[in-house]
C-alpha cells in the first residue's frame, strides 16, 4: 500500500499542496529570477532543496496540528553542503530566520551559524527526512565563474541567490492559499517610452531660450540612452535644467534599447521622493510607479481596491516597471540579512538605477554604498546613473571597485549654457550677530534664512517679526511641517509677507521660491541646495536675487566642521562658486579630510573579506541613518487619535507607519531630561509620548528647553 504524499501546506478552506509540488513550483521560479545574473542553476537548486525537510514525519505531524516546533530549513542546506553548493546551503538555511552568519569550524549545532547547522544532522539533532530521495533529485550545479575569485563577491551573490529563493517561496505559497496567483504588471517599457513621447511633446519646437537648453538637455539624454551600452554613468545638470524628465528619458530609453525591466529613483530624502513620485505618476500612470518609503501607507482595509493591494504588494518584491524609493530602503536591503528586505534584490538586477542628488550618499558609508552600486554594475546588469546639479567627485572609489568601467557624463559641459541656468549671485557677508542678522532678514518682505542647528533656528525664529514669519526643523512632526510649507507656498504665490528660518531640511528639494535667501556657512553642497530656493522659477534676474553666506560669532559644531573647511578651500579658489570646477574641488577636499576610514565608518568592507559569510553582523552594523535618536510621538491635530490607539495597546505595523507622521527625533539627552521631568509617557514597548502638550508649539513643534543646546539636525 502507497504511503501518502508529504504535505507542504494546508490552506484555509482544506486544501493541501505536496512538498513535491511547491519544490518544482519555487525551483523553477527562482531559477527564472536568477537568470539576468547567471544564477539559474544555483537558483534551481535552493528551490529545489529548501523544503525538503518538509518531508520529515515531525513536520507532517506539525500539519495535522500536533504543537510541535519542527526545524525544516537546516536539511536542506545539509545536502547543498555536502554537495560542495555553500551559496545555496546559505540560502536555503536562511529562507524563514533570515541569513545566518557563516560562524567557524568549532561551532557546534547549538550555535546558528551555518556551520553550527550543519553539525545537527551528524550529531542527530535533525528529525529524518529521508523520504526526499524518493522523489527529488537535485541537480549538478555548476557556480558562476565570477565566485571563483573573491570572498566579497561571494557574500554578495549569495544574497542575490537568497533573495531569487525567498521570493519565489513566498509567491508560490501565497498562490496557493489565495488559489490563483499574483498578477503580474502588464506594461511594458516600451509602453511606457510611449506615456513619455506623449507627454513631452508638447515642449517641441521649445518657446525662449531656456527651454531651448532644457530640450537640448533632454534630446542629449535620449540619444545617450540608445547609444550607450549599460554601464556607469554621471548626468550633472543644472538647477532648472529639467534634470528629473531628462534622467527618465534616459533610463527609458536605454531599458528599451538594452531589454533592461525596470527603473529605480534612489532619493536620498521623502520630500524630494514625492515630488519625483508625482510627476512619475501624471507621465507614466499611478498603476506603473511604485512609491516605497517609511511615510507611504498603503492602507489595505476590507474596501481597499485593486490597484492600493497591487502596489501594496509591490512593495515586497518590487515587480513593477517603475519603483522610486530612498537611500535608506536602498542600500541597508543591499547589506540586510532578513528575508522581508532581502526579497526585492533580483528585481534590481537588470535594471536601471538612478542615484538622485548622489552627493548626498552619507560619509560614513560611502565606500559601501560605492561597492554596492558597483558589484551591480559588474555582476548583475544594471546601469546606474550618479545624478545631480553637484556631481561628487566618486570616480577614484569607482576606479578602486570597478576599475573597467569608467563613469560617463551624460550631459557634457558643452551641451548646454550653464550660464543661462544661473538664477542667483552669492555674496558672503561675514560674520553676523542673531540680532544683526535678524535686523536683515526683517527688511525683507520675503526671505528663507537656513541655519545648521535646531536651536538657532528657534532662537532666530524667536526675533522675527511676527507677521507672516514661519519656522521649519525636525522638532516639528512631519505633518505640522507639511501644514507650515502649504501655507509658505499660498503666502509666496499672493505675494504676501513670508519670513522663514528653517534647518537644512528646505534644501533637499523642497518646491520653494524665495527672492533672497540667507545661508549660515556649511559645506558648498549645502550652500548650493539652499540656492535652489532662491528665484527657483527664475522669474527674476540673478543680480536680484542673493544668497546671502554668513558665518555667525559662535564656533561651529564639530559635525560641520569638515565640510565647512572643505567650502571655505573651495569658495576662496573660485570665483564662481556653482562651477563644475569649485563643486569637484569640494568634494575631493571633503573626501581628503574626511579621509578613507571614515568613508567605511563600521568597516563594512574589511569585515566581509576578513570573515566567513557575516551575514548578520554586516546588517547590525549598517544603518545609513545612524543617529543616537529616540522618536517621540506627538498628540497633534490627528495625532492624538493615533497616540490614544497606541496607549490602548494597538502597536501594529500600519498605526506605527502612520504615527512616523506625528513623530519627532530627540537625542538621548533631551528624551533623558524629557523623561525625567515627567514630560514623557513610556509605554511597555518602548513608545515614547509627548504627556505635556505645553511644549509643542504650533510655531516651532518640540520645545528644546530641556536640551542642552548641542541637539543639531538629522
Amino acid at each position: 500500500m502507497e504511503s501518502s504524499p508529504c504535505i507542504a501546506h494546508i490552506s484555509d478552506d482544506e486544501r493541501s499542496q505536496t512538498v513535491l509540488a511547491h519544490l518544482q513550483n519555487v525551483a523553477l521560479l527562482a531559477k527564472s529570477f536568477a537568470h539576468p545574473f547567471s544564477g539559474d542553476e544555483q537558483a534551481e537548486l535552493a528551490g529545489l532543496a529548501h523544503d525538503i525537510g518538509k518531508y520529515s514525519d515531525s513536520f507532517q505531524n506539525r500539519l495535522r496540528g500536533l504543537p510541535i516546533r519542527v526545524d525544516h530549513s537546516t536539511a536542506g542546506a545539509v545536502e547543498c553542503w555536502g554537495r560542495g553548493q555553500p551559496f545555496a546551503a546559505f540560502a536555503v538555511a536562511g529562507h524563514h530566520g533570515g541569513l545566518p552568519d557563516g560562524g567557524s569550524q568549532t561551532d557546534g549545532p547549538d550555535q546558528t551559524t551555518l556551520w553550527g547547522r550543519i553539525k545537527r544532522k551528524e550529531w542527530g539533532l535533525l528529525e529524518s527526512y529521508e523520504a526526499w530521495m524518493q522523489e527529488v533529485m537535485l541537480p549538478k550545479t555548476e557556480v558562476p565563474d565570477f565566485t571563483e575569485r573573491s570572498g566579497s563577491e561571494w557574500v554578495f551573490f549569495t544574497r542575490m541567490l537568497y533573495s531569487c529563493l525567498v521570493d519565489a517561496d513566498f509567491l508560490d505559497t501565497e498562490a496557493f492559499m489565495e488559489g490563483q496567483s499574483r498578477e503580474r504588471y502588464q506594461t511594458s517599457i516600451e509602453q511606457l517610452w510611449n506615456k513619455l513621447q506623449d507627454y513631452i511633446s508638447g515642449w517641441f519646437p521649445p518657446e525662449g531660450e531656456l527651454n531651448r537648453q532644457r530640450c537640448k538637455i533632454l534630446e542629449q539624454c535620449i540619444q545617450e540612452g540608445e547609444t550607450r551600452a549599460p554601464g556607469l554613468f554621471s548626468l550633472t545638470v543644472p538647477t532648472g535644467g529639467g534634470k528629473t524628465v531628462a534622467s527618465l528619458a534616459f533610463a527609458l530609453t536605454h531599458a528599451k534599447q538594452h531589454g533592461l525591466k525596470r527603473v529605480i529613483y534612489v532619493i536620498p530624502y521623502t520630500s524630494i521622493i514625492e515630488q519625483t513620485a508625482e510627476v512619475f505618476r501624471e507621465i507614466l500612470g499611478v498603476e506603473n510607479v511604485l512609491e516605497h518609503h517609511s511615510n507611504v501607507l498603503y492602507d489595505l482595509d476590507r474596501e481597499a481596491d485593486p490597484h492600493t493591494i497591487s502596489l501594496a504588494k509591490a512593495t515586497e518584491n518590487w515587480d513593477i516597471p517603475v519603483v522610486v524609493t530612498t537611500a535608506v530602503q536602498f542600500f541597508e536591503s543591499l547589506y540586510a540579512c532578513r528575508s522581508s528586505q532581502c526579497r526585492k534584490l533580483h528585481n534590481i538586477a537588470g535594471s536601471v538605477v538612478i542615484f538622485d542628488e548622489a552627493q548626498m550618499l552619507p560619509i560614513p558609508y560611502l565606500r559601501p554604498c560605492v561597492w554596492a552600486i558597483s558589484q551591480l554594475v559588474k555582476r548583475y546588469g544594471i546601469s546606474a546613473v550618479l545624478c545631480t546639479a553637484t556631481q561628487p567627485a566618486l570616480e577614484p572609489i569607482f576606479r578602486e571597485f570597478l576599475p573597467q568601467v569608467p563613469v560617463q557624463e551624460l550631459c557634457p559641459p558643452d551641451t548646454c549654457q550653464w550660464d543661462l541656468f544661473r538664477r542667483v549671485t552669492f555674496r558672503q557677508t561675514g560674520c553676523l550677530t542673531w540680532d544683526e542678522l535678524t535686523a536683515q532678514l526683517n527688511a525683507h518682505d520675503q526671505v528663507l534664512c537656513i541655519v545648521n542647528t535646531r536651536k538657532a533656528a528657534q532662537e532666530i525664529y524667536g526675533r522675527l517679526d511676527g507677521a507672516g514669519s514661519f519656522h521649519l526643523s525636525t522638532l516639528m512632526c512631519p505633518s505640522h511641517r507639511k501644514v507650515q510649507l502649504r501655507e509658505i507656498r499660498r503666502r509666496l504665490k499672493e505675494g504676501l509677507p513670508c519670513r522663514v528660518v528653517s534647518t537644512s531640511l528646505i534644501e533637499a528639494g523642497v518646491d520653494v521660491d524665495f527672492p533672497a535667501v540667507f545661508r549660515e556657512i556649511a559645506g558648498l553642497d549645502s550652500i548650493l541646495q539652499a540656492a535652489g530656493r532662491c528665484n527657483r522659477e527664475g522669474r527674476r534676474s540673478a543680480e536680484e536675487s542673493v544668497v546671502h553666506i554668513f558665518k555667525r560669532e559662535e564656533k561651529a559644531p564639530p559635525l560641520f566642521s569638515t565640510a565647512i573647511g572643505a567650502g571655505k578651500a573651495a569658495m576662496a579658489r573660485y570665483a564662481d562658486i556653482a562651477s563644475p570646477e569649485a563643486i569637484h574641488t569640494y568634494f575631493s577636499e571633503l573626501l581628503d579630510l574626511k579621509g578613507c576610514d571614515a568613508q567605511d565608518k563600521e568597516r563594512i568592507l574589511p569585515l566581509i573579506q576578513s570573515e566567513f559569510f557575516p551575514f548578520r553582523k554586516v546588517a547590525e552594523r549598517f544603518h545609513l541613518i545612524d543617529s543616537p535618536t529616540r522618536t517621540v510621538y506627538i498628540p497633534w491635530e490627528e495625532g492624538a487619535n493615533l497616540v490614544e490607539q497606541l496607549r490602548t495597546g494597538g502597536g501594529g505595523r500600519e498605526l506605527f507607519r502612520k504615527l512616523g507622521q506625528y513623530g519627532v527625533s530627540v537625542y538621548e539627552q533631551h528624551f533623558a531630561a524629557l523623561e525625567a521631568a515627567g514630560d514623557l509617557e513610556v509605554l511597555e514597548n518602548g513608545a515614547a509620548i509627548l504627556r505635556n502638550p505645553a511644549l509643542y508649539s504650533d510655531t516651532t513643534g518640540l520645545s528644546l528647553e530641556a536640551d542642552s543646546g548641542k541637539g543639531l539636525f538629522i
